[in-house]
């Protein structure tokens, strides 16, 4: 087995170690707003649940250039963002909003998307997401000049009734994509149980 020493690596080097070996990872299509009130929304796989009480999701945002991207600046400057969970329908139109666009341009309209107005932020999002969860700005963290991890206290879920059941959402409605590395996706394969032990 090989051991590799990070310090060791450069930087993109380390980055295709990571996004090789932490698969799937969860797709968050984030929609912001600039000072201007342009929708800005792009694609972010460096993103999870941080916590259920309150709820609370993380978005990790690389700089290009030791520059904040648009969305981390809407986001730090706003305080508010809307996160929509990317699935198999809309993931070609999703993956259009990773262009690189001036900041007075939305990715929105590029990619054909419709923006939908929120409930309590002022960020709206898109009507082609199943799940969307309306976010307020917990915690900024600058990491090392090179990321900006932003923490999110979601204070609105929205959640396409088919696949809503009993509290719970339906994983085949859903139909979540995930990102691996390159230029590949994954849709959610086999589905097993194991139950945790007492």
């Amino acid at each position: 087995m090989l051991s590799i020493d990070p310090a060791e690596l450069s930087e993109r080097e380390n980055y295709k170690l990571l996004i090789g070996s932490i698969i799937p990872r969860p797709i968050a299509f984030v929609t912001s707003l600039s000072e201007p009130g342009i929708i800005n929304g792009a694609p972010f796989s460096f993103f999870n649940i941080v916590s259920s009480n309150p709820p609370m999701i993380s978005v990790s945002i690389a700089r290009k250039n030791g520059q904040m991207k648009d969305t981390a600046r809407n986001i730090t400057s706003s305080k508010e963002f809307v996160v929509h969970i990317v699935d198999e329908k809309n993931v070609r139109q999703i993956n259009e909003t990773a262009a690189s666009l001036p900041p007075d341009q939305s990715e929105l309209q590029l990619a054909n998307l419709t923006a939908i107005p929120s409930t309590k932020v002022a960020v709206p999002g898109v009507k082609e997401a199943k799940v969307r969860m309306e976010c307020k700005l917990y915690r900024h963290l600058e990491l090392e000049g090179n990321a900006d991890l932003l923490i999110g206290q979601i204070v609105q879920f929205h959640i396409e009734d088919s696949i809503y059941e009993n509290g719970k959402i339906n994983a085949n409605g859903l139909s979540a994509v995930s990102r691996l590395a390159g230029h590949d996706y994954a849709k959610i394969g086999d589905v097993f149980e194991i139950l945790r032990p007492k």
